[in-house]
């Protein structure tokens, strides 16, 4: 199941985007191909992507097209991890469209409440986190300006002709083992949050040990979180734990931190 990622802000051409890689994939390569649209998703009374994401959709030819806003690198790492644990390939395809050019485009959509308003659309786009190829839940990166064709046979080589990277622990699907999981990874990595909001009223900086976590180390290059971001992190690990459940419960801690690490870059 290769997975495709969209990105840009409201209203930079991703569905439109997305279609040109479909019909592509399907007309030249007669590829099985889904687009799971942010827009669908709400008019479907809110279906969870990842459910979608990882059950129907997944097979070793088709195509998967995450046509949304995915604005938070968190969540795209999710997704990276996600195709990881599937042994699959991935790219990310980002519109990079100016803002005022994307109000404007959103300002003659045809479909009212396809709409964003002023406030909802300048909401989406200060908190988006532009992909950077650097990272490599990102990556490989291709940036489509509005007048750019997408490159779509550089999409298929890189799709279908590279190995998919090998799961590693982080995203390595096991099965339930522990009757008290949910609990445990709860309690776990509630208690690595009190420790990092504890750590950052002393004033501590740079490394922030976990106390009672063997090896758990917190990089926070000088960045401090706030109690709400923790919690919006926490619960994206949470999600995905509970998901890919790891058989090894002493790891959660590691595994937690690792990925606030990641979060942080």
């Amino acid at each position: 199941m290769p997975l495709i990622i969209v990105t840009g802000i409201p209203s930079s051409g991703k569905s439109t985007r997305a279609l040109q890689v479909k019909s592509f994939f399907e007309d030249k390569h007669e590829r099985t191909v889904h687009i799971v649209s942010e827009n669908d998703i709400i008019a479907s009374c809110g279906t969870e992507k990842n459910v979608i994401f990882l059950g129907k959709l997944i097979s070793r030819d088709d195509v998967v097209i995450i046509d949304a806003g995915n604005y938070i690198k968190g969540y795209r790492y999710e997704l990276y991890c996600m195709s990881k644990a599937s042994k699959t390939t991935q790219c990310t395809v980002h519109c990079e469209v100016a803002v005022n050019t994307a109000w404007e485009w959103n300002s003659v959509r045809e479909k009212e409440d396809e709409c964003y308003t002023r406030e909802t659309f300048d909401a989406l786009a200060m908190r988006f986190e532009p992909p950077d190829s650097r990272n490599r839940w990102d990556s490989p990166l291709f940036t489509v300006l509005p007048g750019d064709r997408v490159p779509v046979d550089q999409l298929h080589s890189v799709l279908f002709e590279r190995k998919a990277p090998p799961p590693n622990q982080s995203t390595q699907c096991a099965p339930l083992l522990s009757t008290n999981f949910l609990y445990e990874i709860d309690r776990i990595t509630q208690d690595v949050v009190t420790a990092i909001l504890s750590a950052q009223k002393l004033g501590l900086e740079g490394e922030v040990k976990i106390p009672g976590y063997k090896d758990c180390v917190l990089l926070t290059n000088g960045v401090s979180m706030t109690a709400a971001q923790l919690t919006r992190l926490r619960r994206q690990f949470l999600s995905y734990t509970k998901l890919h459940p790891n058989n090894d419960i002493s790891k959660i801690g590691s595994l937690f931190v690792q990925f606030l690490n990641t979060s942080l870059r």
